[in-house]
């Protein structure tokens, strides 16, 4: 009999070099030296390592190649204990790697991807594995998407959708582009930061940006970093504040806010108690290089939400 998984998270891992402590951005011609280095696998591997770390039933549906930075991922996630039956591995390369430049306020990025498979490893675990939720950790959309959503509706999976966008080329058009606008529509809940629902919807002002998020998806959790999250649930906007940290690395503390949100989520917590463990998540994984750089767990998440100034609607 399959498995059944709180969630399945679909997608591939990148290998993220992460220097820390830059006296500036590096510039051509120039040799800068960090004082801090993490070697980490980022992309989905975040999401399935920190929704796993806070309690849930994790499988991740993943490509890999028989490259070192592949076999480096695995390692990885098989010393984290997470379920790896869902992964799918090539007798190729297939190289995934990300150099970033980190700030605590900003980052640069260079990435190198080799070519995915055709037939992605999410749609192979679709037929076979079940899950209450179904988590892409990126905006996408299109053909292979909605046969994704075919497969999990007929197992009444849930769907939710992180926002992520490398670059506003992956959006064309925002939600005027049907197939985004589909995406977003189809999604359960749909989890984008205050610029990425700013570029989606064209609005400026971040409560009319959620607003017009809200109008086609009945849940949406927005990021806005050190000030917080909103939401929009039931026609009305909901705000958590944020932690009072000095991050070191904000690498993939929204995946991490992400996996927070639907832990509490899962557990039919208030929206407004989810955005609280959203902004708990996400703020201490910046305390370390990486998105996992940092082990939160829910008995530390239960430990920090006193100390958080109460939500308001």
């Amino acid at each position: 009999m399959a498995k059944t998984y709180d969630v399945l998270v679909v997608g591939n891992y990148s290998l993220d070099l992460i220097f820390t402590g830059l006296p500036q951005m590096p510039e051509l011609g120039k040799d800068i030296v960090a004082s801090g280095f993490a070697m980490l696998p980022g992309e989905a591997y975040t999401s399935a390592i920190a929704m796993h770390r806070l309690g849930l039933q994790v499988g991740w549906a993943g490509d890999f190649g028989d490259d070192e930075f592949s076999r480096f991922a695995i390692q990885q996630a098989e010393s984290e204990g997470l379920d790896t039956r869902l992964f799918v591995r090539h007798h190729r390369p297939l190289r995934r790697i990300s150099v970033a430049a980190s700030f605590p306020h900003e980052r640069g990025f260079l990435t190198y991807y080799d070519p995915d498979p055709a037939i992605p490893a999410a749609l192979k675990a679709l037929a076979t594995a079940s899950a209450r939720l179904l988590y892409v950790p990126g905006l996408y959309y299109g053909s292979l998407l909605e046969a994704g959503l075919q497969l999990a509706r007929a197992r009444k999976m849930k769907f939710a959708m992180d926002g992520n966008i490398g670059c506003p080329e992956q959006a064309p058009g925002g939600l005027s582009n049907p197939a985004i606008r589909k995406a977003v529509q189809s999604s359960n809940l749909f989890l984008p930061n205050a610029s990425e629902a700013r570029l989606l919807t064209g609005q400026d002002d971040l409560a009319q940006a959620l607003q017009a998020l809200g109008q086609i998806c009945p849940l949406v959790a927005l990021k806005d970093g050190k000030n917080g999250s909103y939401a929009w649930a039931g026609g009305q906007i909901h705000h958590a504040p944020g932690l009072r940290l000095e991050p070191l690395d904000t690498t993939g503390a929204g995946d991490c806010y992400s996996a927070g949100f639907i832990k509490a989520w899962l557990d039919d917590l208030p929206i407004e108690e989810c955005l609280r463990w959203g902004n708990i998540a996400g703020g201490l994984s910046t305390l370390a290089p990486g998105g996992t750089g940092y082990r939160v767990n829910p008995a530390e998440v239960r430990k920090w939400l006193p100390r958080l100034p109460e939500t308001a609607s």
